[in-house]
């Protein structure tokens, strides 16, 4: 095998362990796009920047019968093309919007892919490596001085109408010291497999120095009618 072919090798190979390494993170807490879409987005794109380098027989600038060629096209476009696909991690639930971290990891995945594609192997690596420490050590901080900072948490809830569901939940939360500064009732749809409507709620509350989630997620699941729920990141579905 030649230089060059090595050279396609190593810059693929590459590019699967960087995308990976930002994967393992997403996978660690079961975000939509994980290990093996981010291994995907990074070699994918990786692929096209070599094709568009090399594929057609030439570097980054090639003059062939007075046509020069431009390696920046394609890759224009899979940066258009991850943002779709990031777009589709993106979920929204009551007043919560959940995805973007996701969806901008694959963003500056491909990135890193493109940068390995054409060489640049210090900046994919080092992106890498910043990715990794925003993702693993800045989200922690991040939640330290949100916890100490605000005591305001949104609880979304979806549940089969009945009777009395607002109030049971009121109590639950009443009992949990959580005071409710406002609601929010989504419309109701009727499901034919509960034979019932459904109905989705958004809380927002003000809780106590010494909240514990684990309680109010042990009372919600408890409640009969409640199909799923969701507190700030802490999320339980109820078959």
């Amino acid at each position: 095998m030649d230089l060059a072919g090595m050279q396609v090798i190593v810059r693929l190979a590459a590019a699967a362990v960087l995308g990976g390494l930002v994967g393992l993170e997403r996978e660690r807490i079961n975000r939509p796009a994980g290990f093996r879409t981010h291994i995907l987005v990074c070699v994918g794109s990786a692929l096209f920047m070599l094709v568009s380098i090399y594929g057609f027989g030439g570097g980054f600038a090639d003059v062939s019968d007075g046509v020069e060629l431009d390696p920046s096209r394609i890759a224009a476009g899979v940066v258009t093309g991850v943002g779709f696909l990031g777009a589709g991690t993106i979920m929204r639930q009551g007043n919560r919007v959940r995805g973007l971290t996701t969806a901008a990891s694959l963003w500056v995945v491909s990135a890193i892919g493109l940068s390995v594609g054409a060489g640049f192997y210090l900046g994919a690596v080092v992106t890498t490596a910043l990715i990794l420490v925003s993702l693993l050590i800045l989200g922690g901080v991040e939640k330290m001085f949100s916890g100490r900072s605000k005591r305001v948490r949104n609880l979304w809830i979806r549940a089969i109408d009945q009777p009395g569901l607002l109030g049971k939940i009121g109590a639950i939360l009443g009992d949990l010291q959580v005071n409710i500064i406002n609601v929010s009732l989504g419309g109701a749809e009727y499901l034919s497999i509960y034979k019932s409507d459904v109905i989705s709620m958004d809380f927002l509350l003000k809780v106590p120095v010494n909240f514990k989630a684990d309680a109010l997620i042990d009372r919600l699941v408890a409640l009969k009618g409640v199909l799923e729920f969701s507190l700030e990141g802490e999320e339980r579905e109820d078959d």
